[in-house]
C-alpha cells in the first residue's frame, strides 16, 4: 500500500526528469540544424531565440526595432510563466499546501511543496520551450482535411503531445487506479493556465479529453471504464463532445441524432454533428467521442437525449483496436482564429456506440463534461489577458512616442515611452487586473473543486452536493465575465501597439481572433447570464446568492475592521456596499420578474457583468490584504516591488474599474418595453 502512494510522486519525479530532457534534445537539435519538425516550427517564429526582460512578464529580440521606433533592439515578447504570480496566490493567498493537507483521500498528502514546485516548474518549461514557439506556426499553416478519416495537425503539435503523454501529465489528476498520478485537481487546473496561454489551440486536445475522461468516470459503466478509460487517461487515445447540429446550437431540445439498439448492449448512432472541437487529428489512433442522441419513442426535448460513447475505431473487448466505426469528417470549418484545432462537421452513419449512464439522462450526464470545458473557456478568458498584457508591457516600455504631460522622462531621447501615458496605462493595468484577478478567480474555483472530489471520494453525498453548488453558481461568471474580460483585455493589447497591432507578426491580433469564441462556445455569454440570473439564482428562490453575499459581507466587513492598511479597509468598504447593492437588485429584479417575465432577458447580462465586477473586486481585496501583510512583517517570498504592484494594481481597479457597476445597474433596470416594443419588421426599411 505504501508503494501504490508513493508511486503517483515517483511518476512525476519521472515526468519532470523526462520533460528537461526532451528540452536539452531540442536545444542540442536546433544547435545542428537538425531537420525535426519542431525545429522546423520554430524556425517560423520571428524571435528564435529570447532572454528575459521583464522579470514575469515579457521577453524579446532583435528584429523590426528600427521600423517600429522602439527604445532598444526588441520585439515581439515570447512568453514567460508567471509562476511568481501562481506561487502568490498558491502559498501566500489560498494557503495551498495547508489546503492539500485535508484531501487526504485525492492526492493531498503526496502534493507536498517540493512536488507541487516540481510539477509547476516542469510545465512552465514545458509550455515555454515546447508549446510557445508552435503558437504563431500553428496559426499560419492550420488543419488540412486530407481525407473522411484524416486531417493534419500543424507542425510540431504531434510531437509535442507526444513529449506530454510519455510524461504522464494527461493523468496529473486522476485516480491512480485507472492509470493517473493521483495528485489534486487544483494542481491539472493550475498548470492548464500555462499551456493554454502559450498555445491555446494545442492545449484543446488534451483539454477535451480531460471533459471525457471525467464524463467516462462519472457516468459509464464498469465495463466501458475498463474499456476505455485506461487509454484516455494515459493520453493514448483523446476526446470529443458532440452536442450541436446544424438546426441546434445550445437548444439541445431540437437535437435529432438517432440511437437505435441492436440488442447486444450496443447502438447504432446517426445524424450529423458540427463545430466539434479537435473532433480528427493525427496525434492518436482513436478518438473517443461523447454523442447526445435520441433513442426510439424518446420523450420530446431536453428530457429524451441520451448519451452515447462513440469511438472513431471499434475497439473488441480485448481492447484491439479494429475497423473505422462509421464517423467520418464532412469538413472542418474555415475559422477567424484557433487555427489549430481541427473544428469538425462529423457524420454518424449506423456507427457502433454504447450507452453512458442512464436512458434519457443524457445532457444531466453531459454536463460534466460542459461544465468542466467551461472552467477551460474561463481559463481561455485569463490565459489570453495574460499573454496580450505580456506581450503589450514590453512593447509599451520600448516603444518612443511623444513627450509625457507632466515633462519629459526619456531626456535623452527623441521621444518618451508610451508607458508613460495614462491612457496607455490604464490598458494595461485593466490586462493586468484581469489576468491577475481572474488567475485568483480560477484558483478559488479549483480549490472547491477539490473539496467536491474529496467528499465524493469518501461518500459524503451532502457536502459533495453543496460543492457542487457552489461551483454550479460561481461558474456562469468564471466563464461569461472571465470571457468578456480575456476580449477586452485582448483587445486593449492590439490598441497599445496601435498600427503596429493589426500587423499579424506583432501576435497581438492573433491573441484577439483566438480568444474572441471564448465568449460564444460552450453557452454564449447571454446564455450563461441567463443560467446565473434564471436558473442558479430566481429558480432556487435566491438560495445560491444569499449564501454568496454571505461570505462577501464576512470578507469585506472583517477587512474593514481589521484590515492591514487604511487602504484595504477602505477598499472593504467599498466591497462591502458593492456587495449590498448587488444583494438589492438580484430580489429588485426577482420582484419585477414576477410581473413581467421580459425582466429577467432585459437584466441579465447587466446582472452577470455587475457580479462578475464584484466577485473580482473581492479577490483583489483579498490579494491586496495578503500582500500588504507580507510588506509589514517581511516574510514574504518576493521582493517588496511585488507586493507594491499588487496593492497599486487593486487601488487601480477600485478607483477605474469597478465604478463600471453603476452604468450595469442602471441599465438592467430599463423598461423591457425599452427593447420589445419595436416589432421585428421594422427594424430596417432597407432589407
Amino acid at each position: 500500500q505504501q508503494q501504490q502512494q508513493q508511486q503517483p510522486c515517483t511518476a512525476v519525479l519521472l515526468l519532470s526528469v523526462l520533460l528537461k530532457m526532451s528540452y536539452l534534445a531540442s536545444v542540442g537539435r536546433q544547435a545542428v540544424a537538425s531537420a525535426s519538425t519542431v525545429t522546423q516550427a520554430l524556425r517560423c517564429v520571428a524571435a528564435s531565440t529570447v532572454s528575459p526582460l521583464f522579470s514575469n512578464h515579457g521577453s524579446g529580440a532583435n528584429t523590426h526595432s528600427a521600423r517600429r521606433g522602439l527604445a532598444s533592439t526588441t520585439t515581439v515578447g515570447a512568453y514567460k510563466a508567471p509562476i511568481n504570480d501562481i506561487k502568490f496566490l498558491m502559498n501566500e493567498v489560498y494557503d495551498i499546501p495547508a489546503h492539500y493537507t485535508t484531501l487526504e483521500n485525492t492526492g493531498g498528502l503526496e502534493a507536498t511543496d517540493d512536488m507541487t514546485s516540481m510539477v509547476l516548474e516542469a510545465s512552465a518549461q514545458f509550455a515555454e520551450n515546447d508549446l510557445a514557439p508552435l503558437n504563431e506556426c500553428a496559426d499560419k499553416e492550420g488543419c488540412k482535411h486530407l481525407g473522411p478519416n484524416e486531417v493534419k495537425t500543424p507542425k510540431g503539435f504531434k510531437e509535442a503531445y507526444d513529449t506530454y503523454t510519455q510524461g504522464g501529465w494527461q493523468g496529473l489528476s486522476v485516480d491512480p487506479a485507472w492509470g493517473g498520478q493521483g495528485l489534486p485537481a487544483s494542481l491539472g487546473i493550475f498548470a492548464t493556465e500555462m499551456y493554454a496561454t502559450a498555445n491555446w489551440t494545442w492545449a484543446m486536445y488534451p483539454g477535451l479529453s480531460k471533459g471525457a475522461i471525467n464524463t467516462v468516470y462519472m457516468h459509464a459503466s464498469e465495463d466501458l471504464k475498463q474499456k476505455y478509460l485506461h487509454r484516455l487517461v494515459s493520453g493514448e487515445w483523446t476526446g470529443t463532445m458532440c452536442l450541436t447540429e446544424p438546426q441546434c446550437g445550445s437548444d439541445l431540445a431540437q437535437v435529432t441524432t438517432k440511437a437505435i439498439p441492436q440488442g447486444d448492449g450496443s447502438y447504432k448512432i446517426t445524424g450529423t454533428k458540427i463545430f466539434i472541437s479537435c473532433g480528427e487529428h493525427d496525434m492518436t489512433d482513436n478518438i473517443v467521442h461523447c454523442v447526445l442522441a435520441r433513442l426510439p419513442d424518446a420523450p420530446e426535448g431536453t428530457k429524451g437525449i441520451s448519451l452515447f460513447l462513440v469511438p472513431k475505431r471499434k475497439v473488441a473487448d480485448d481492447g484491439t483496436v479494429g475497423d473505422l466505426n462509421g464517423v467520418t469528417v464532412g469538413r472542418i470549418e474555415d475559422k477567424m482564429g484557433c487555427h489549430g484545432s481541427s473544428t469538425c462537421e462529423l457524420n454518424f452513419e449506423d456507427a457502433e456506440g454504447f450507452l453512458i449512464g442512464s436512458e434519457n439522462r443524457g445532457l444531466n450526464h453531459m454536463f460534466t463534461f460542459i461544465n468542466t470545458s467551461r472552467i477551460g473557456t474561463a481559463i481561455q478568458g485569463v490565459a489570453a489577458a495574460e499573454g496580450s498584457f505580456q506581450n503589450a508591457l514590453w512593447y509599451a516600455k520600448d516603444r518612443l512616442a511623444m513627450r509625457s504631460l507632466s515633462g519629459k522622462k526619456n531626456k535623452k531621447g527623441p521621444a518618451d515611452p508610451i508607458i508613460v501615458h495614462p491612457d496607455v496605462r490604464k490598458m494595461l493595468l485593466i490586462q493586468k487586473a484581469v489576468a491577475e484577478g481572474g488567475r485568483s478567480m480560477i484558483h478559488e474555483c479549483a480549490i472547491v473543486a477539490d473539496k467536491m472530489i474529496e467528499a465524493n471520494k469518501i461518500g459524503d453525498t451532502k457536502a459533495e452536493q453543496n460543492y457542487d453548488d457552489r461551483l454550479g453558481f460561481l461558474t456562469p461568471i468564471l466563464k461569461g465575465f472571465l470571457t468578456e474580460k480575456g476580449v477586452e483585455a485582448a483587445n486593449h493589447g492590439v490598441q497599445v501597439y496601435g498600427g503596429h497591432g493589426y500587423i499579424k507578426s506583432n501576435h497581438q491580433e492573433q491573441i484577439l481572433r483566438d480568444v474572441r469564441i471564448a465568449s460564444l462556445w460552450e453557452g454564449t455569454t447571454q446564455i450563461q447570464a441567463l443560467d446565473l440570473l434564471g436558473r442558479k439564482v430566481l429558480l432556487q428562490k435566491l438560495k445560491p446568492i444569499n449564501q454568496h453575499c454571505a461570505k462577501l459581507y464576512e470578507q469585506s466587513w472583517n477587512l474593514f475592521r481589521q484590515g492591514s492598511s487604511a487602504s484595504v479597509k477602505k477598499h472593504a468598504r467599498q466591497l462591502l456596499a458593492k456587495t449590498a447593492q448587488w444583494h438589492y437588485i438580484t430580489y429588485k429584479i426577482a420582484a419585477m420578474a414576477s410581473r413581467d417575465r421580459e425582466v429577467v432577458g432585459v437584466a441579465a447580462v447587466d446582472y452577470l457583468h455587475f457580479a462578475g465586477y464584484v466577485t473580482l473586486a473581492s479577490h483583489w481585496l483579498r490579494m491586496e490584504e495578503a500582500a500588504t501583510k507580507k510588506l509589514k512583517d517581511g516574510t514574504g517570498s518576493f521582493d517588496d516591488g511585488f507586493y507594491e504592484a499588487k496593492i497599486k494594481t487593486s487601488q487601480f481597479y477600485f478607483d477605474c474599474v469597478l465604478p463600471r457597476t453603476k452604468a450595469h445597474a442602471a441599465t438592467m433596470f430599463a423598461p423591457s418595453n425599452s427593447l420589445m416594443s419595436l416589432e421585428s419588421e421594422k427594424f430596417s426599411f432597407d432589407y
